[in-house]
């Protein structure tokens, strides 16, 4: 017996048994998966439910197709329309969603009743964390379209002209003072910079001076942290103590108390504070049942207003910037535009003067199309819905998936559609959009929150549709046309290779951006 007992307790022996133990646990983990994989694919195959949207083949189950989607959404989206139409299924994180795409899945997902869709359930983990409680998806619908109510206030044309003074002067002075536009000319990575001028602009425009005061490059980089608290991993590990987390949670606090911190600030100042802006009328708003709009939520509202058009105003300079070094020629054209237009000694920029430049507009319509800055849209299914013209029903265990930026890349709505052409956007050019309607043709509804185009089944959807459809819309149009306005008066850009090669795309995020580095040469104008 002790011979026995010596031999086990020699480390040879010891090692051969763990050895024999971990083994055994990889067979089991291994044929474990392996029966998992068996029934996940035995499931796809032989039961299938006549009703339901066909399901994108995966092997592994929960996993499903997330990586792949993940990997390049619209990719994903172009290759299983072609092989499943219109209408399919795919397993994202352990839930089946269903895509919807084309004018017609617009309409039927971002028109959807509220009774049918809801949009809180799914993007609350994620906005609440980001922008703070009680506002946008962390409150009921009614709340939320009040709260847009009291936001158009800052959305109005007689505030857009105000506006575009001041965005000029935040683009001109920004260029001048910051160390990268030093000289004669230079080579920048863009992105960073366009997401400091576009937290800069609409701070100063849509908050007003005190907010500016207080915003320098590190507060910029506290948007930046906020922003990387929608990454889509977020939907499941939005409460994991996660780097990008950590960053996000210090984010919030730290805006949030300078929003605070102003509104005591102007309180005390009482009838000697006489600017008028967004913050100070939500200081003084009241909901329909009469409670003033605590300071809380005033303060997660004004970040919410900057965030809202943060990420895509950021992302579609950025791509508007390296779209023009691409092709130096069309910087060209705009600087001929606004001196054909407004004059050879080009005089401040005023907000009439948007509405005479056309290749202007064309660009950045022609930006959204081609870079969509939302590839996707969620909304969770609350009874059964059937999908119009087909045999399908979608049950109340799928979330619904728009996809817009589908039909903004399809030739039958836009000719050669992979081609940056801002051109097609002005008359006589033979890759004009097809079937493409004006706003004003479009229909209007109210949501509660005033008359907005209800535009859900056209195959060009850069600011959504809906009750959700981006207020903002008309600022973003304003800010981009003047950012770019004030950079051709001063830059002539190009690639840093003299090649047209572009950088390719980021899909981290849930919002789609330039992958960095993105440079691009800029040289001053005589």
């Amino acid at each position: 017996m002790g011979v026995l007992q010596d031999a086990l307790s020699h480390p040879a022996a010891q090692l051969y048994f763990q050895q024999g133990i971990g083994a055994q646990v990889a067979i089991a983990v291994a044929g474990f998966l392996a029966v998992a994989v068996f029934f996940n694919v035995a499931q796809q195959l032989l039961f299938t439910n006549p009703s339901d949207p066909p399901m994108v083949f995966h092997w592994f189950p929960f996993i499903g197709s997330t990586v792949i989607y993940g990997m390049d959404p619209p990719k994903f989206f172009r290759e299983n329309r072609a092989k499943y139409g219109d209408v399919f299924t795919f397993v994202l994180l352990g839930k089946k969603t269903t895509v919807a795409v084309g004018p017609a899945g617009n309409d039927f997902i971002l028109n959807g009743k509220l009774k049918d869709v809801n949009a809180e359930e799914i993007y609350s983990v994620l906005t609440t964390p980001v922008f703070g409680r009680d506002v946008v998806y962390d409150c009921p619908n009614a709340k939320l379209m009040e709260q847009k109510k009291f936001m158009k206030i800052a959305l109005t044309t007689e505030a857009f002209k105000t506006y575009v003074p001041i965005i000029s002067h935040e683009v001109t002075s920004y260029y001048k003072r910051d160390s990268a536009f030093k000289g004669k000319s230079g080579i920048v990575d863009i992105p960073k910079k366009m997401a400091e001028i576009t937290i800069f602009t609409a701070s100063h425009a849509l908050q007003g001076s005190l907010i500016r005061s207080k915003f320098d490059e590190s507060l910029a980089d506290l948007y930046h942290d906020l922003d990387m608290g929608f990454t889509s991993i977020n939907f499941v590990l939005h409460w994991a103590p996660l780097p990008w987390n950590r960053k996000r949670d210090h984010a919030q606090r730290t805006v949030a108390k300078i929003y605070i911190d102003t509104i005591k600030e102007r309180r005390a100042l009482g009838d000697a504070d006489k600017e008028l802006d967004i913050l100070k009328h939500l200081m003084k708003s009241e909901y329909k049942d009469g409670t003033p709009v605590p300071d809380h939520e005033i303060a997660h509202m004004m970040i919410a207003l900057l965030m809202a058009g943060q990420h895509s105003s950021s992302s579609t300079s950025s791509w508007i910037m390296l779209h023009l070094a691409q092709y130096p020629q069309v910087v060209e054209d705009l600087y001929k535009e606004q001196i054909k237009v407004l004059g050879a000694d080009l005089p401040p920029l005023q907000y009439e003067d948007l509405a005479k430049l056309p290749l202007h507009q064309a660009i950045v319509k022609e930006t959204l199309r081609i870079n969509a800055p939302i590839h996707s849209i969620m909304r969770k299914v609350k009874q059964p819905m059937p999908v119009p013209g087909t045999k399908y029903v979608i049950p109340t265990s799928h979330v619904l998936l728009s996809a817009p930026g589908v039909s903004g890349s399809d030739p039958a709505y836009f000719p050669n559609p992979e081609k940056w052409d801002p051109y097609r956007w002005l008359p006589g050019s033979p890759n004009a959009p097809l079937m493409v309607r004006s706003e004003e043709e479009e229909e209007k509804v109210d949501y509660g929150y005033g008359i907005v185009s209800k535009g859900a089944a056209s195959p060009y959807l850069p600011f959504g549709a809906g009750r959700h459809r981006c207020i903002g819309e008309h600022f973003a149009n304003l800010q981009l046309q003047t950012i770019i306005a004030e950079t051709v008066r001063l830059f002539k850009l190009s690639n840093v290779d003299g090649s047209n090669n572009i950088v390719g795309t980021d899909y981290a995020s849930l919002f789609s951006r330039p992958l960095e580095p993105a440079k691009i040469r800029w040289e001053r104008r005589d």
